[in-house]
């Protein structure tokens, strides 16, 4: 099961809650229900969620509930683990064949792996490795670009349809001018449609956006580096020069998995 991302939950939350105090300070309780407006809501979320059912297929609208999930989710791989993992797999090769590799992955739960590990065993040729891992990230990072994108309009929209909001406002409002009692009224529909727009873009649609762009990011570099690992292993790479070359994707505050006793296997096996 995958971890949670705590930190956009506890963004989003940090962001509402700072807005609320800002309103207390100066409104007290009373003021809050001047920053509640039904009409302003539909107006801005109505309009929010007609645009994007204008914009996109059903089949990407179906997307938007769980690329929406994905902003609070962690990505599982972890580099050091993954170092570790192919030591012991370019150990294990060099000692038993390639072909002892297919009992070894058995147990590993990520399929880009599996199949990079199945290609090296089948006899294919590093350069075809090479381009047919890098076509799966390809296809993989267009199927998040395209979840992504929903995220993305969501956040241009919300802004845009506060405006129209505003607009529906004060028209309402100079239409009304002989009525000093409907200014007020008009006037919240005005200004608070433009506050939830801007609220839900600024603090919401974009930021998270932002955040699942630099999750695909992430993933893309994982699986370069599996892509490393795995020409290593099936070119009979040394474990200790792999695990050189591999610890250099490590970031700076992460350590590579230890391997000293695969490296003393290595000096028994050379002996």
């Amino acid at each position: 099961m995958r971890k949670r991302d705590i930190l956009t939950p506890i963004g989003i939350t940090l962001g509402f809650i700072m807005i609320m105090l800002a309103i207390l300070s100066n409104g007290g309780k009373e003021g809050v229900n001047n920053f509640i407006d039904i009409a302003s809501i539909f107006i801005v979320l109505g309009g929010l969620v007609g645009s994007l059912l204008i914009n996109f297929k059903y089949e990407q609208i179906k997307l938007f509930t769980t690329v929406f999930k994905e902003a609070f989710r962690k990505n599982d791989s972890k580099i050091p683990e993954l170092i570790h993992l192919f030591i012991r797999l370019s150990d294990h090769a060099r000692k038993e064949g390639l072909l002892a590799l297919e009992n070894e992955i058995e147990d590993v739960d990520d399929e880009f792996i599996k199949k990079g590990i199945m290609l090296a065993i089948d006899g294919i040729e590093p350069e075809v490795i090479n381009e047919i891992m890098n076509a799966e990230i390809t296809a993989m990072e267009d199927r998040h670009y395209k979840g992504r994108i929903i995220i993305e309009k969501a956040g241009e929209y919300a802004p845009a349809w506060g405006m129209i909001g505003t607009l529906i406002g004060l028209v309402l409002m100079l239409s009304s001018l002989d009525d000093p009692s409907s200014l007020g009224p008009n006037m919240a529909v005005a200004l608070l449609t433009t506050l939830y727009g801007t609220v839900l873009a600024n603090l919401v649609f974009l930021p998270m956006a932002s955040k699942l762009e630099n999750k695909t990011e992430e993933e893309i570099f994982i699986k370069q580096i599996i892509i490393e690992g795995i020409i290593g292993v099936q070119s009979g790479q040394n474990p200790r020069i792999l695990e050189e070359k591999l610890s250099a994707f490590l970031y700076g505050d992460e350590t590579a998995v230890p391997s000293k006793k695969v490296i003393s296997e290595e000096k028994v096996h050379e002996a």
